[in-house]
This record gives structure tokens, C-alpha cells and sequence, in this order.
């Protein structure tokens, strides 16, 4: 039976795209402006698609030969205008997860994140949200070098004990679980594409799902 879960953020409780893209937009503005980027036309399915990923693998693959020092500045661009808007109160988990979250923690398990996101964006929702009335731990992937999850999970592992469950909305996700010889949930309300999640042992097509997906 499951002990500990292993909860992606961005995607599977939160739902980001509505602060992260008007950050991104903000600041490719602003590297088109410096004459590092070219104005195009980017939907906000494309936007999406670079939720999942770490701040340094998303500009290595979106635009590599952009220099490094605008990769960096960039980056931190984006956190710290995404950071604002939650210090706004403009982040919004999914509806449900709350409840979701409740009735795993009344079942008696130990709920964590591990995401791939920075310091400062897990210190801003973990206040937001009060989620330590629900989690034991927030793991961001800055904290531990921007490693991927296949590797700071191995952290959980000994810290928390088994048999542990992921869920999550990324290909990630799915690699995270299969590292620590999980179950693993996919969650299909995310940002995933279209079979991403193919192998998920069980799909959850809403947050409200989870809870009975959870053996």
C-alpha cells in the first residue's frame, strides 16, 4: 500500500498557464526589444508546452543559440514577474484540489512536491496556498542544481518511506516514477501533449479523480 505521494506542482495542482504566460510574453518582449530575439507570433499552446521543464532546460531548447547571459536574465525575468503575480493573489490551483488534497491527507499519507521550478516560486505558493496544511515537503529543483527529478527523487526516497505513487501531467513525471520503481498517475487535465503520458499505470482525466486512483 502507498505511503508517501509524489506530486508534480505546475499542471497537476496548479493550474500555471495564467501567470506564467503573461510573464514569458513580458519578457520575450523585452528580448526582442534588446535585439536577442526575433518578434514572432507565439500562441499560447506553444507557451504551455514549456511548462514541465526547468528554467534552464526550457531556454537551452527554445532558443539555443540565444547568448547565455540572456538566458540567465531571461529566466530570472520570468520567476520574479511570475512571483509578483502570486504575491498578487493571481495563482489559481485547480479546482478541487483542495478537497482532493484533504481527503489523500485524511487517508493517513505523506503528500510532497518535487517540481521543476526555483527557490523563490516554491517560498511564494507554499505561502500563498498554506500548503503546509497538506504537504510534509516542497522540493525545488533549483535547491538541489537544477538536477532532474530522476535524480532529486532519490532524495525523497530517503527521507520518506514506501511504497511511493507519482502523479503528474509531464513526460518528466512519468521518468520520475519509473527512477524510484513507482505507480505512476497521469494527469490528462495538464499541459501534457497528446501521448506523453502513454505507459501511465492509471489516468486521471480530472483533479477530482485522484483520490480513487490512489491504491
Amino acid at each position: 500500500m502507498t505511503k508517501t505521494i509524489i506530486f508534480d506542482y505546475d499542471g497537476t495542482i496548479h493550474h500555471t498557464l495564467g501567470i506564467y504566460e503573461p510573464a514569458f510574453r513580458e519578457t520575450y518582449q523585452w528580448l526582442t526589444e534588446q535585439k536577442a530575439a526575433e518578434e514572432r507570433e507565439i500562441g499560447s499552446a506553444e507557451i504551455a508546452g514549456w511548462l514541465g521543464f526547468n528554467s534552464k532546460e526550457m531556454w537551452n531548447t527554445f532558443l539555443p543559440e540565444l547568448d547565455q547571459s540572456y538566458k540567465e536574465q531571461a529566466s530570472r525575468m520570468v520567476g520574479e514577474l511570475m512571483v509578483r503575480q502570486i504575491r498578487k493573489h493571481k495563482a489559481v490551483w485547480y479546482p478541487g484540489a483542495e478537497e482532493m488534497l484533504t481527503a489523500l491527507k485524511n487517508r493517513g499519507y505523506h503528500l510532497v512536491i518535487l517540481s521543476n521550478c526555483k527557490a523563490s516560486y516554491r517560498e511564494a505558493h507554499w505561502k500563498e496556498f498554506g500548503m503546509e496544511r497538506w504537504f510534509d515537503h516542497f522540493y525545488d529543483c533549483e535547491s538541489y542544481g537544477f538536477r532532474p527529478k530522476t535524480e532529486i527523487v532519490q532524495e525523497i526516497i530517503r527521507e520518506y518511506i514506501g511504497p511511493y505513487l507519482v502523479v503528474g501531467d509531464r513526460r518528466q513525471d512519468l521518468e520520475c516514477a519509473r527512477a524510484c520503481k513507482s505507480p505512476f498517475i497521469g494527469c490528462l487535465y495538464g499541459y501534457g501533449e497528446s501521448g506523453e503520458l502513454n505507459g501511465a499505470d492509471r489516468l486521471a482525466e480530472h483533479i477530482e479523480d485522484i483520490p480513487q486512483l490512489v491504491i
